[in-house]
């Protein structure tokens, strides 16, 4: 396997994340999460094991689709509370060289042009290492909260997901020409006004017409992580996204989706290969398989069988409180998470899931696979994933707070690198050179490289980017 492992550890401001009842264990760190230290102790670790970056998963709005309400949710803690992830990168980049960050953002309930300032400044202090997660919203309740009766359809998130990325890219690829700031204390100038341009935007959701309010930052435009996995959501993530997360629960639904992925890339006229897609997995390691099994029974024990129907519930826009743990699960159209429920629709399907079993499933980890056993059972089985399905890596999901990750960094990563098939040591530069070994700027065939120069696209396309 010539490619490298891509490892992340996949975190949320919250208590619960994906393994809901966990944050009950007496060794879980997770009720800390309101603390500076959690944050920087947790950074400090992931670089120590050489791990990519950490992607800060975000909601707006609570799971209230279980029973009709939020209260399971409430009672379980499943992600909620929940606090502001953007705040978490400052201080982890302060104590860290290399890691990257992967900030997730609604761009449903967030006005383009204070946002892509919010996106310019944290690439500024972490000198380049932050992505952003381009995400739709799912939660009816965060709409109704911001004044909305409820979410836009499925695929009408994504129209406006076109346009609002179409701002982005206007304002931090376009706005500021290289060389605008001369910083020339002789002269007394700054910055270049000849080479800074209001971008003009007229459309269909959004009219912008100012600058950026900021100088361009390392990478300019961060780099760009998606995870919607429906069939709208790949094609925004073939067109746009330069990170793409999945949560396939098999390799025949993994690699289903991932040579779907590339293809629309190549559709979209991009390299399949300047994507990497991460599949979602929890690992729960011991010294040898026995020491593992042993944890992952312990573990069991504080598994909240409600608390992972209201994710479940909330993940798919069906009330699971309606069916007795028996049922077996259907195939529903629903408007939210549409590959949620495709995926254990498809993933075997000589094999009828019951709510009970979709529940102990979801209970550790979430909806993404879960390997328990010593670094060489669990090496095996990642570098198996990644030689039948083309995956690039794995978005590392924990169980329990940090101990997941300190197992990870202590047991699995030596493995690995002992194996050749992950790195030894960060790459410089940017997260983007890290990730791809190019340089700091989208690639000259991502859509974003075209609004580098905004006046000869007005002069091409008036209508799409004023007049």
């Amino acid at each position: 396997m010539s490619r490298k492992i891509v490892l992340n550890a996949f975190e949320m401001n919250c208590v619960g994340h994906q393994s809901p009842g966990l944050w009950a264990h007496p060794r879980d760190r997770a009720w800390q999460y309101k603390d500076l230290e959690y944050w920087t102790d947790l950074a400090r670790l992931l670089e120590r094991g050489k791990l990519d970056g950490i992607f800060i998963a975000d909601v707006i709005g609570i799971y209230d689709v279980l029973n009709g309400n939020g209260e399971a949710a409430i009672r379980q803690s499943t992600q909620v509370p929940v606090n502001d992830p953007l705040a978490l990168i400052t201080p982890m980049a302060l104590v860290t060289e290399h890691l990257g960050f992967g900030l997730t953002a609604s761009l449903a309930f967030e006005h383009p042009y204070p946002f892509a300032r919010r996106l310019s400044t944290l690439d500024h202090l972490t000198k380049g290492r932050v992505g952003w997660n381009v995400v739709t919203s799912y939660l009816d309740s965060g709409a109704r909260s911001l004044g909305q009766q409820a979410l836009s359809g499925h695929d009408e998130r994504y129209d406006h997901a076109d346009e609002y990325l179409e701002v982005i890219y206007k304002l931090l690829e376009g706005s500021w020409e290289d060389g605008a700031v001369i910083r020339d204390r002789e002269r007394r100038l700054f910055t270049d006004p000849a080479k800074v341009h209001e971008i003009d935007h007229r459309g269909e959701h959004f009219q912008v017409s100012g600058i950026h309010l900021c100088e361009p930052s390392p990478q300019r435009t961060p780099v760009l992580f998606q995870a919607g996995a429906s069939s709208r959501g790949r094609r925004f993530s073939a067109e746009h996204a330069e990170c793409v997360f999945v949560a396939a629960p098999s390799k025949a639904v993994l690699k289903k989706t991932v040579a779907d992925i590339r293809q629309r890339a190549v559709e979209a006229g991009r390299d399949p290969y300047q994507i990497r897609i991460l599949n979602l997995q929890t690992v729960i390691l011991g010294e040898t398989d026995a020491e593992a099994q042993a944890k992952w029974r312990d573990y069991k024990q504080y598994v909240s069988y409600e608390g992972a129907l209201a994710l479940i519930s909330g993940w798919t826009g069906l009330d699971f409180g309606q069916y007795q743990p028996d049922q077996v699960l259907k195939h529903i159209h629903t408007n939210a998470i549409q590959s949620a429920v495709e995926a254990f629709s498809t993933a075997d399907p000589s094999k009828q899931w019951t709510v009970r079993e979709l529940a102990d499933w979801v209970g550790i980890g979430g909806f993404g696979p879960l390997f328990v056993g010593s670094p060489q059972t669990v090496a095996d089985q990642l570098q198996e994933w990644v030689e039948e399905t083309d995956v690039d890596g794995f978005n590392l999901a924990y169980a329990v707070s940090h101990e997941t990750f300190v197992d990870v960094v202590e047991l699995l990563v030596p493995e690995l690198q002992k194996r050749g098939v992950f790195k030894t040591d960060y790459a410089p530069g940017t997260l983007r050179e890290k990730l791809f070994g190019a340089g700091p700027r989208l690639p000259d065939n991502h859509p974003g490289a075209r609004y580098r120069d905004l006046a000869a696209l007005r002069a091409q396309r008036p209508e799409s980017v004023g007049a």
